[in-house]
């Protein structure tokens, strides 16, 4: 028996600690400027995309958060620093060297900041990452009515999340407020609205009654709305009404904008959404990363755990495979606080004899996994708990049977709520479907890949797009349902390759049936014996 429990021990440090089974995959510069060709073609002519870095985000005082760098920005070229603008020309323009397509403006060397923060690139070693022209960000500043020239000029609405960094002249904020008053942009800016806006004055005969459709739908979002005169009085237009004055008013309103907020993140959804055989493999190495962290928490798991602990077992494991960080704020409730959909606290103490609801992604060169599994902390599950988390993995399974090239996105979530609705009515939890969304209130898929929850178009499945199905149920405290429920929360989710000869589901080697669970946290763990120094009073 010790010697199988030594041989368990060499196998658990051997999975954790040799990374270098994985070659080491990266996205060339040619990946990058072929993605950068792509968003070109897709460009209105005489257009010009922008994109800004991501903000430094404060933490504390004078702490900050650990840089996390714009999604576009690093699916375009793989730049990862701050303070940095990137533009991209649909035509060729001209300089002294010569035409150029693209520009990156960014912060050169400093000796000084290097000593507090790090290595910077710089601008001479930018040369090197195949963009047609790098700039000094302070030539960014010197750019003066250079964007009217341009029939169509697609951006990203701006946040108000961005500091002025007092020592720097030349940092995001400047960039931005230099930008924004070149191009008009309002300091209060309605998006919803500008929007609406700019599709009533396109609008056309056969579209008008499905914008007038979208404005009240919108209304519900933006309660301004139904004080805003132009929207209401187009409201008001009847079915074979002229429209000519309102589109006359909303061109007046929108006379000094000239640049355009829907265009750019639908046509980065649309690139963003099916993955190349690089990113497959990124995605893959995350995902893998994150299905040992969940098989490790089986084996390891008991009652007297905290929440925090569980956590912690799950990034050990990420970080010992080489990911930097996770994809988003780990989630890991137990009894109740599963019945949270974005539960991150994990802060109980001890997890008792409950279900624990684990949502968890490791981040792997910044592809990022979303694997969740639910196990009971004793390693068995209850009547009722078993019950319920049978309805939950039959509607995950029909759910990932329907996901194949050509299945519509909703297709997946409708098969999904129909089972669950028929597994909650034969246990007499709800009485009718439409009472559903009470114990399901989210959708139970979307893409993943440099972000989480990935842009794309969400309309028909494709091939090389990687996706979650994650039916769950919900039931707190207090419901209006037998008490013997209350307090369970259970979500699966997996995330599926899909392909032309059919789906692959990445994350199956961590058990998800209520049986392999149950074996799995039978299986000895080197970290029960794990033990560390009581603390001193």
């Amino acid at each position: 028996m010790e010697y199988k429990q030594k041989i368990k021990r060499v196998v658990f440090f051997l999975s954790i600690c040799w990374t270098g089974v994985w070659a080491q995959s990266e996205i060339t510069f040619e990946e990058y400027r072929f993605r950068r060709d792509q968003l070109r073609e897709l460009l209105p002519e005489n257009g010009m995309a922008v994109f800004f870095s991501a903000p430094i985000r404060n933490r504390s005082n004078d702490t900050n958060y650990n840089y996390h760098p714009d999604r576009n920005m690093l699916y375009l070229t793989g730049w990862e620093e701050p303070h940095a603008v990137l533009l991209i020309y649909k035509n060729p323009q001209q300089d002294a060297q010569g035409n150029y397509s693209e520009e990156l403006f960014v912060r050169d060397r400093d000796a000084y900041e290097e000593l507090w923060n790090g290595t910077v690139v710089g601008i001479a070693r930018a040369q090197e990452w195949g963009i047609d022209r790098v700039r000094n960000r302070k030539e960014f500043l010197d750019r003066k009515d250079h964007y009217t020239s341009f029939d169509a000029l697609l951006l990203y609405e701006f946040q108000n999340d961005v500091r002025d960094k007092a020592n720097d002249p030349f940092d995001l904020y400047a960039l931005q407020k230099h930008f924004r008053q070149q191009i008009n942009y309002p300091n209060e800016l309605n998006a919803i609205r500008y929007d609406l806006y700019q599709k009533v004055r396109q609008v056309t005969a056969e579209g008008f009654v499905s914008l007038q459709a979208e404005i009240r739908r919108m209304a519900r979002l933006d309660p301004g709305i139904e004080k805003d005169a132009l929207l209401q009085n187009f409201l008001a237009i009847p079915k074979d009404g002229s429209q000519e004055e309102l589109k006359m008013q909303s061109a007046y309103l929108l006379r000094q904008t000239h640049f355009d907020l829907e265009q750019l993140p639908k046509l980065m959804g649309q690139l963003r959404e099916q993955k190349s055989p690089t990113e497959i493999d990124l995605l893959k190495k995350a995902i893998a990363i994150s299905v040992i962290g969940q098989i490790e928490v089986m084996k390891a798991l008991h009652p007297e755990m905290s929440e925090r602990e569980i956590q912690g077992i799950h990034e050990f494991v990420y970080k010992k495979y080489g990911a930097a960080d996770v994809g988003y704020p780990s989630i890991v409730g137990a009894g109740n606080n599963g019945c949270v959909l974005h539960y991150s606290h994990n802060e109980l103490e001890q997890v008792n004899n409950q279900l624990v609801l684990m949502d968890l992604g490791a981040e792997y060169k910044g592809y990022t996994a979303d694997v969740t599994r639910t196990i009971p902390a004793n390693g068995r599950f209850t009547a009722a708990q078993r019950e319920l988390y049978e309805v939950v993995y039959q509607a995950q399974e029909a759910a990932i049977a329907v996901a194949q090239v050509g299945t519509p996105f909703s297709e997946i979530t409708q098969v999904a709520y129909a089972e669950v609705s028929k597994g909650l009515m034969a246990l007499g939890i709800i009485e009718g479907a439409d009472e559903l969304r009470r114990y399901l209130p989210h959708g139970v898929t979307h893409h993943i890949g440099l972000d989480v929850h990935d842009p794309g178009a969400y309309e028909q499945l494709k091939p090389n797009m990687i996706i979650t199905v994650e039916p769950g149920i919900y039931i707190p405290k207090g419901s209006p349902c037998d008490p013997k429920w209350w307090e369970i929360g259970i979500r699966i989710e997996d995330d599926i390759l899909i392909t032309t000869k059919g789906l692959v589901n990445l994350s199956a080697k961590a058990p998800r049936h209520w049986k392999a669970i149950e074996v799995m946290m039978q299986e000895d763990s080197v970290l029960r014996e794990w033990k560390l120094p009581e603390l001193e009073n």
